[in-house]
């Protein structure tokens, strides 16, 4: 496991609760929803890159929380995505 988190958010003393998820490890505290990624399983196919891709999205999601024009990004981003899975007659239109 990578440690990519930033361990100095957590809080001394504090009692958390460790939860694993698709190769990520969060700590949150107990009573609390919000989790600090602290480290990254590493699979034999695994690069740093996609480590540090995966820690940065977590990054831009929590962050797009608390920021509307990120989480208005973040929405066009989905349609995007969710448009690209569709058959290829449908045509990229820029904004």
């Amino acid at each position: 496991m990578e440690n990519v988190g930033d361990m100095g958010q957590l809080t001394p003393g504090a009692t958390y609760i460790y939860e694993k998820a698709d190769g990520v490890t969060y700590a949150r505290e107990f009573g609390k929803i919000e989790r600090t990624v602290i480290g990254i399983d590493v699979d034999a196919q695994a690069s740093v890159d996609d480590i540090r891709e995966k820690h940065l999205w977590d990054q831009i999601l929590k962050a797009a929380k608390k920021n509307p024009a990120l989480q208005d990004a973040l929405e066009r981003v989905i349609v995007v995505y969710e448009l690209s899975k569709q058959p290829p007659s449908i045509q990229h239109h820029p904004v």
